[in-house]
C-alpha cells in the first residue's frame, strides 16, 4: 500500500489495513458501565497498547457521542485482522461486538503540532 500526503510518499507497505467498527452490546453502556463493563474496558486499552508493538494503527478511539469506535490497522490477512480484534477482552468478556472490513486509505494527513 502506497499513501501520498500532499504528493509525497509518506507510507508504503506490504500489509493489508483494515477498519474495524466496535460497538457496545448493552443499551446505556456509555451512560454508566457496570463494574465488569469497566474491567472488561480496561483491559481492552491494554490490549491495544500490547497490540501497538506488534502492528501498525493508524487511528483508535470512540465517536464523540458514543455510538461506537473505531480501529483501522494492518494485518496480514482479513482472518488475522478478525482474530485479532475476536480476542479483544471487551469482545471475549461479551462488552462489544465488533465488525472488521478491509479498508484503503485514500489520503492521509498528519496531525498539525
Amino acid at each position: 500500500m502506497i499513501v501520498y500526503c500532499f504528493g509525497k510518499v509518506v507510507l508504503m507497505e506490504n500489509r493489508a489495513t483494515f477498519i474495524c467498527q466496535i460497538r457496545a452490546l448493552r443499551p446505556g453502556f456509555a451512560d454508566e458501565m457496570l463494574p465488569e463493563e469497566l474491567a472488561a474496558m480496561q483491559a481492552h486499552s491494554e490490549y491495544l497498547d500490547q497490540l501497538k508493538q506488534e502492528t501498525t494503527f493508524y487511528l483508535i478511539g470512540p465517536c464523540l457521542d458514543r455510538a461506537f469506535g473505531i480501529v483501522i490497522f494492518e494485518a496480514d490477512s482479513l482472518e488475522a485482522a478478525h482474530e485479532m480484534m475476536a480476542h479483544d477482552p471487551s469482545v471475549e468478556r461479551g462488552v462489544m461486538s465488533f465488525e472488521v472490513h478491509p479498508f484503503k486509505i485514500s489520503f492521509w494527513q498528519p496531525p498539525q503540532n
